[in-house]
């Protein structure tokens, strides 16, 4: 029995990635506005980590978790828009099981990253508002580290939790995944045994990597806004909010995007989907640089002097 059925889920080795649009026309638009779009993203994360590792005034813990954030915002997006893009320039569309199954791995191993990177910011921001005088100590280089360190300790366990659990299912036809890259809803949906446990693994391991950090960053959130609103100075005020607003922006995004996401796996295949993994993977990578230099004047100039060579 057990040879039966793993005969069964080796039986399909390879999917078919059905992508955003079958119009070759179309296809030629989209290649162009998403090599675009991951050119955009590459040199305004990596100008972002440039600025950092250059300019010593932004060597402060706010910008050593920028920096680690603009380092997974690449990730996230190569993991997921240069074989798609590989795909539109050679028109094959098959990407192997092996291939599909790394793909998920790593997209849920930085975007989990993300996710807990994201609570460490906020607590970072929590502590530089409510409690200036113990800052240094509390966040210490040591520190730092430790918590970049939880963050990808926790996303690997969750990314190597969904992918072993992928692994148990059989996929024996059909071998079309509608979407551009390979994620967990639309497996389940071509998934020839049952995915009850795997939708259960889904909602639990997402409930619990994205739910408890944003109940924390919620408490921390409404502790800074508290402590700004005692602040009696026009600028102090206008410092602390531009200190954290970046962050709260940038939250707000993320999890819209991942909330959005955890309500795809008890839905219909449909463009949605693809919409909600294009603000995943593209859009938002490619705004947090914008949205963290914006309200910088520090970062600005840092990284006007990168762009123009001096």
């Amino acid at each position: 029995m057990d040879q039966i059925a793993g005969t069964n889920r080796t039986a399909l080795t390879e999917f078919i990635l059905l992508g955003l649009v079958e119009s070759e026309k179309l296809q030629s638009l989209v290649f162009v506005l998403f090599l675009f779009a991951y050119m955009v993203t590459v040199r305004g994360n990596l100008s972002i980590l440039a600025a950092f590792l250059v300019e010593p005034k932004l060597h402060t813990p706010m910008y050593f978790f920028l920096g680690n954030l603009s380092v997974l915002d690449v990730g996230c997006i190569t993991v997921t828009v240069p074989p798609m893009l590989g795909h539109l320039l050679s028109h094959k569309r098959i990407i192997s099981y092996d291939a599909c199954l790394s793909q998920l791995f790593f997209f849920h191993l930085l975007g989990g990253t993300d996710c807990f990177l994201l609570t460490a910011m906020a607590y970072d921001c929590f502590l530089a508002i409510c409690g200036p005088l113990t800052y240094s100590t509390h966040m210490s280089q040591e520190v730092q580290r430790i918590l970049v360190a939880m963050s990808w300790a926790c996303a690997f366990t969750n990314a190597m939790t969904h992918t072993i659990a992928l692994s148990t299912l059989n996929f024996c036809g059909p071998s079309e995944v509608n979407h551009f890259y390979c994620d967990l809803p639309q497996l389940f949906q071509i998934s020839c045994s049952s995915t009850q446990l795997n939708e259960l693994v889904l909602f639990v391991a997402g409930l619990i990597p994205a739910g408890t950090p944003v109940v924390l960053i919620i408490i921390s959130d409404i502790h800074v806004a508290a402590a700004v609103l005692q602040i009696r100075s026009v600028e102090g005020r206008k410092k602390a909010f531009s200190t954290c607003g970046s962050h709260l922006t940038v939250v707000c995004l993320f999890y819209d995007g991942i909330f959005n996401y955890m309500r795809l796996g008890s839905e219909e295949p449909s463009d949605k989907d693809k919409g909600v993994g294009i603000f995943n993977t593209v859009i938002n990578p490619m705004l947090n640089p914008l949205i963290y230099s914006s309200r910088n004047s520090d970062v600005q100039g840092v990284l006007w002097r990168i762009l123009v060579g001096r």
